[in-house]
């Protein structure tokens, strides 16, 4: 009975982290280059399950009488990276970058101490700062091969391979950082990310695109169809827990007082 308290309970708790997942994702849907999260449940670990004061069976001398879990917890919440769509704006300062989904532009940004730290985002909306130059919209440095890019407030184009050109002359080219294995980033905040295990870089593999913005890789559709599924999952729980909660209640107050 007590079990059963404990199992519904937990599973209610991890269906309330997948609700607060989905709607997160839903209220990014329209951010730019927002990348949607979900949660993956996992078993809790088996126990082994012993008669409490109750060791005098011939045949089971020792107690046991097997394993048992406790439901279901939240084990982490899994980032898909997946390309969103991109959408031309005609903006020289918006880039998107296409055909790599594990690329990203890199940012200087002040870290948790307030020093500058390296990190990376998908959104290419980019401004410049009254000093000329490349800064995100929340102000952060774009960063190049050679640090800051200054672009002044001339015109300028950007090569496939991201190589800034102005007047006829390269800039720098944007420092687009491509990992092999997107697992061990992290979202930071603000749109960014952060390589929180030392993920293996490679070669970039994509292209930039000038005048172009990814949207979000979130489908509203499906992000509503599996709110309504935790929704009746969180319910489903919670009546079983109040038939669990009625029944033990009986035990206590009827049962207990007989004779």
């Amino acid at each position: 009975m007590i079990r059963g308290l404990y199992t519904s309970g937990w599973s209610m708790m991890a269906n309330s982290k997948r609700m607060d997942v989905i709607a997160n994702n839903l209220a990014n849907a329209s951010t730019n280059a927002f990348k949607k999260d979900t949660v993956v449940l996992e078993a809790f670990p088996e126990v082994l399950t012993r008669r409490v004061n109750d060791m005098r069976s011939n045949l089971n001398p020792s107690g046991v009488v097997g394993t048992m879990e406790l439901s279901s917890d939240v084990g982490e919440v899994f980032t898909y990276y997946n390309q969103g769509q991109l959408v031309k704006t005609d903006n020289e300062l918006d880039f998107a970058i296409k055909g790599a989904d594990t690329a990203f532009f890199t940012v200087s940004a002040p870290g948790p101490d307030g020093q500058p730290r390296q990190y990376y985002t998908r959104d290419g909306a980019f401004t410049l700062s009254p000093d000329g130059f490349l800064v995100t919209k929340d102000g952060y440095t774009v960063m190049g091969e050679q640090g800051a890019i200054y672009l002044g407030g001339g015109p300028f184009t950007v090569e496939a391979d991201g190589t800034v050109i102005q007047d006829g002359a390269v800039v720098d080219r944007l420092l687009i950082i491509q990992f092999a294995d997107a697992s061990t980033l992290r979202k930071y905040g603000y749109n960014l990310v952060e390589d929180s295990g030392g993920a293996q870089q490679v070669n970039f593999t994509g292209t930039v695109e000038q005048g172009y913005i990814e949207q979000s890789n979130v489908n509203i559709i499906k992000e509503m169809v599996d709110m309504i599924s935790v929704v009746r999952a969180y319910e489903a729980n919670q009546k079983i827990l109040q038939a669990q909660d009625s029944t033990l209640e009986k035990a206590v107050n009827e049962v207990g007082s007989v004779g």
